[in-house]
């Protein structure tokens, strides 16, 4: 068995092309539900299992396959997706084994992420991972990989500083806002524009529990989809008068090729408030609000170069922090390659378990047509002493086989004891795709 990773990410392709490669959660469901063990085209396909990770920046398929031939993982996504197969052999980085292994493992902990540390990876390869699961197109080495990077994540973000303070312009901006009005749950906050950086600044301002948020923008239906999606009102832009009526803090993110916020409309706007401060924060390149409204009292101004510098030291913190978050991680992929060595010999001591307890069975029922005068009591006594000189025998025996598996030795080992034991080739190996495994 061979994991396969295919991955088409913001680092090496076009947003026009990823946009073709982002699907939604029901388009996701009829993927991997093709994946289900009864489904001919994806046994035929030679593969046994298939997770995928679809987000805005990145499009990627995690395959458990028998062949460990890339063409069969292409051909079945193409296939099932609509896109041409050339899209993925040519844009795609292809990955197997401990390579792919370490990339979601990267993914989760945010190294990969475009905004270095960011968290909101973490809970799509959480979703990811659930999605298959619903749909049954993971089995229990997927699930295992999934559990395991999913576990690594969280490390790298509670135990490092890889994700600590504002990542992005708009989480700045959030967070300088909070700075300097104190309690955000209680303000009013008007965002201009309906873009990226807008949306990064309203999760920014959820999170840091700001309870009133109007989002304005040109187009009304950009501002009442990025309202739905936080909780918050929307208007068009020819209602921002009213909306900076009784604002607190405003965050201008369009991408007007023109001031939108005037002097003369700030300053005719707090002369109707002059005893309430005022707070622009300008993260628009060009600028959206004249920097002549630092003139207007009360108001306090702030434009990106204001916040470069201080996402400059938050990033540099993060920077700081990848040493770290690379040692959590080479800990937690040695152990999963351990677990997935150990997985050569797991057939064979079931096998070979289920042999030794088959001889305990028929031995120990002979025995005891013989003493039928022994009491249920005594009896049982009998009974486990079979099953506990079996099991001490058989301990050294399977942590040995483990043991040569962690050395990548699984494979002669498990073949040796098949031989000394005359066990069948087609022992049950417990990894049946589709069984969940062990916590799953």
């Amino acid at each position: 068995m061979n994991i396969l990773g295919l991955s088409i990410s913001h680092h090496e392709t076009p947003v026009e092309l990823r946009e073709r490669l982002s699907f939604s959660n029901e388009k996701l469901r009829s993927l991997l539900r093709a994946c289900a063990p009864h489904e001919g085209a994806f046994r035929l396909s030679g593969l046994a299992e298939l997770s995928v990770l679809s987000t805005c920046n990145r499009f990627e398929a995690y395959a458990v396959s028998h062949s460990g031939r890339y063409e069969d993982l292409v051909g079945f996504l193409s296939n099932m997706t609509g896109v041409g197969e050339s899209i993925f052999t040519s844009h795609a980085v292809q990955r197997e084994n401990r390579e792919a292994v370490t990339h979601l493992f990267r993914v989760s902990s945010g190294l990969d992420s475009m905004v270095l540390g960011e968290t909101q990876i973490l809970g799509q390869v959480t979703g990811a991972y659930d999605l298959s699961r619903e749909c049954g197109s993971t089995g229990p080495i997927l699930s295992a990989l999934f559990r395991a990077a999913i576990h690594a994540g969280k490390r790298a973000h509670t135990e490092t500083a890889i994700s600590r303070n504002a990542g992005s312009v708009g989480s700045i901006a959030a967070r300088l806002a909070v700075e300097t009005i104190g309690d955000i749950s209680n303000a009013h906050v008007v965002i201009i524009g309906a873009g990226e950086m807008a949306e990064l600044a309203v999760e920014a301002l959820r999170h840091r529990d700001a309870q009133h948020i109007t989002v304005v923008n040109r187009t009304r239906e950009k501002a009442d989809m990025l309202a739905a999606r936080w909780q918050a009102r929307a208007f068009g832009f020819e209602r921002v008068t009213e909306a900076l009526r009784d604002a607190d803090v405003v965050i201008s993110s369009t991408g007007a090729p023109h001031v939108v916020l005037t002097r003369e409309l700030i300053g005719e706007l707090m002369g109707n408030r002059p005893s309430t401060p005022l707070i622009l924060i300008d993260i628009a390149v060009p600028r959206d609000i004249d920097p002549e409204v630092k003139q207007v009292p009360n108001v306090h101004y702030y434009d990106i170069d204001s916040l470069e510098g201080m996402l400059s030291d938050s990033l540099a913190e993060r920077q700081n922090a990848i040493p770290d978050v690379e040692a959590i991680l080479e800990v937690e992929i040695d152990a999963f390659m351990e677990y997935l060595r150990s997985l050569d010999v797991v057939p064979v001591v079931t096998a070979l378990r289920a042999k030794a307890d088959e001889i305990r069975r028929a031995e120990t029922e002979k025995a005891l047509r013989h003493l039928a005068h022994l009491s249920d009591e005594d009896r049982a006594r009998v009974e486990f002493l079979g099953r506990s000189v079996l099991d001490r025998f058989l301990h050294d025996p399977t942590l040995r086989l483990k043991a040569a598996a962690s050395r990548g030795c699984g494979p002669e080992y498990a073949e040796t004891i098949r031989y000394l034991f005359n066990l069948s080739e087609n022992e049950p190996d417990g990894l049946e795709t589709g069984k969940q495994g062990d916590g799953a």
